[in-house]
């Protein structure tokens, strides 16, 4: 049985209440009337006394916010509650990371900026502003294309066809929401806003991609098909500026890649001494993007090199410095590298694998060490990040333990092979490539080539992977663009990432009309966005 409601008496009318119009509509973009029930009933009905009688009833709070139409009204109260949430969080974070993340570092001087120019809070005016406008926009357009859907309007439609036929489109109402996404351009052109705009526009064609695959445009496709071929494109382009443009690469995802190739950089020794200078993993790797430079040089002339170029310097054997202490073998601009290849292994003919693994003179043996030593490690770091975001899921581990156990282990098995696999091909490539290339044959191409190589790994867990697949997309493409911008490939547009976030956001409106049930959670929040479930809840 229900219960029963625990205001009966009936809420009387707006006239019978008196209170000042500006202290009503704070009222009304604060609470709802709904909202305020159940905020009276849970937390002001168990109050003293004092507050329980100062305190307005439901039914005189519900006919002093009244109106005919409360929609506007749940659009500025959501968009409120966004823009507290963000930047309290916002605050928060930056408190957290002062006080336990930096202890101990040396912290930069924080520079003083209007409350204006924070970047906090005009990104929480961002957020704030995209969802008013956007479920504002919506239904400014879903009511002019009724309206001029009537035959009150057929004189315009037959003056203005070409408008008419645009604004009486299905998809009329969830393109003009999309102008929203402008609004992106209140917080400032950094990094994150571009992030953002990646993000979505990649979100967008994968949701196109899954509309156009359920209406069989990719019937009888074949079983390797998937998301892992665009990881051969993006690995081979990271590679690429990893080594010759790191200004134009994610240092966390560098940063990633070096913690987990101790085989091939190399790192200090611990009894190296202290008094001796040890190239540091930036270092390696600019030497060997050097290297690639001077068209992998085996060894140098016993003459001066100012004598000689590159193009010249002949094709010999790396010649150890163990076995010929006084003839020079590194090139003066690779100089930084004698602790490493001082000591090499006297069987290596190359100098690319004197550095990369000077010790084992064999490169398959440095690649099978290299694949035994990283794999557990992969394991474990997958086991605690997979295991994290499977808390959520814990009454289902309780349910079926030994099913929910067996899934999250295969996931970790394939993920870190996947990456260890792609880790260890894009580094020992280099040494493939020096057996099998003539030295001037793609001399800095062969960095892509290898970086796609080791992509082709993805095919191990190409139904698992797809979230990591695209995320090294993303990177790519974040990367290419600077790499391009650098370089002088083209130009950037002032504002261009906030028009791709439009029209990044544009598809997933469009595609939210015909497949909203494909698009699974992001589905409910396209919907949030324009205000469909928290208008039903309000009324």
């Amino acid at each position: 049985m229900a219960p029963s409601d625990p205001y009966p008496s009936p809420p009387p009318s707006p006239a019978q209440i008196k209170a000042d119009p500006i202290l009503r509509n704070a009222l009304r973009y604060t609470l709802s009337a709904k909202e305020y029930k159940t905020f009276h009933q849970y937390l002001i009905s168990r109050s003293p006394s004092a507050i329980r009688k100062r305190a307005l009833p439901p039914p005189k709070y519900a006919a002093l916010v009244r109106t005919k139409d409360d929609y506007n009204g749940a659009a500025i109260r959501a968009s409120l509650r966004v823009f507290i949430a963000t930047q309290t969080s916002l605050e928060l974070w930056e408190l957290i990371k002062r006080s336990l993340l930096t202890r101990g570092k040396p912290q930069k001087a924080r520079s003083k900026n209007s409350i204006l120019k924070s970047p906090n809070l005009r990104l929480s005016l961002s957020l704030s502003l995209l969802l008013l406008l956007h479920r504002l926009l919506f239904r400014f357009f879903s009511r002019l294309r009724s309206n001029l859907l009537t035959k009150e309007a057929a004189p315009f439609r037959k003056r203005n066809p070409r408008i008419s036929k645009s604004l009486t489109s299905r998809l009329a109402p969830a393109i003009g929401a999309s102008l929203a996404g402008f609004a992106l351009g209140v917080y400032p052109g950094d990094q994150l806003r571009i992030t953002i705009a990646i993000y979505v526009a990649t979100r967008s064609l994968e949701f196109a991609y899954k509309a156009l695959e359920e209406d069989g445009w990719f019937v009888g496709k074949p079983w390797w098909w998937g998301s892992w071929l665009l990881m051969p494109v993006a690995t081979g382009q990271l590679l690429h500026a990893f080594v010759f443009d790191r200004d134009c690469f994610p240092k966390a995802y560098g940063d990633f890649i070096l913690d987990h190739t101790p085989n091939y950089v190399q790192r200090r020794p611990v009894s190296y001494p202290p008094t001796l200078s040890w190239p540091s993993t930036n270092t390696i790797v600019d030497s060997l993007a050097e290297m690639s430079r001077l068209n992998w040089p085996y060894a140098l002339p016993k003459a001066p090199f100012k004598k000689v170029t590159p193009l010249t310097a002949p094709p010999r054997p790396f010649v150890s410095p163990i076995l010929f202490p006084s003839t020079p073998t590194l090139p003066p601009s690779l100089t930084k590298l004698a602790p490493i290849t001082s000591p090499a292994h006297p069987s290596h003919t190359f100098l690319s694998c004197a550095t990369l693994h000077p010790s084992t003179p064999s490169c398959l043996t440095t690649f099978i060490r290299y694949i035994l030593t990283a794999f557990p490690t992969l394991a474990k770091f997958f086991t605690a990040y997979y295991a994290l975001f499977a808390l959520p899921k814990w009454r289902q581990f309780v349910k079926e333990p030994s099913h929910e156990l067996n899934a999250l282990a295969k996931r970790v098995l394939r993920t870190s092979a996947f990456l260890t696999g792609a880790i260890g091909t894009s580094w020992g490539s280099i040494c493939l490539f020096q057996n099998l290339f003539p030295r001037t044959l793609m001399p800095s191409s062969r960095w892509a080539l290898g970086g796609a190589l080791g992509g082709v790994w993805g095919i191990v867990d190409r139904r698992g992977g797809h979230g990591h697949f695209l995320y090294s997309v993303r990177l790519s493409i974040d990367s290419l663009w600077k790499v391009g911008k650098k370089k002088g490939w083209w130009k950037g547009v002032r504002g261009g990432d906030v028009m791709l976030f439009v029209a990044g956001l544009g598809v997933v409106n469009v595609v939210f009309e015909n497949h909203r049930e494909g698009m699974g959670a992001a589905g409910k929040g396209v919907g949030w966005l324009r205000g469909e479930e928290l208008f039903s809840n309000v009324q």
